[in-house]
């Protein structure tokens, strides 16, 4: 059965064979690097040292902030 999450706003489906067990495992899969991210789950902000331990479910909501260099 497959999964969906709200990332940013956007829903994205998942199938079985890719679904994210954490939030680490959602960051590799778009290839965010997780030293530069701010993520929340279902409203709650997750220490950096969580990602992998904060497991997702389906129809979760997750905003992630990438910080960028600029000038």
């Amino acid at each position: 059965m497959s999964w969906t999450l709200k990332i940013n706003g956007i829903p994205q489906t998942f199938e079985p064979s890719e679904q994210p067990a954490a939030l680490a495992d959602l960051l590799k899969h778009l290839q965010i690097d997780q030293a530069a991210v701010v993520a929340e789950v279902d409203g709650q902000i997750v220490p950096r040292a969580d990602f992998e331990k904060t497991l997702l479910q389906d129809g979760q909501s997750i905003e992630l902030i990438r910080f960028v260099g600029g000038g």
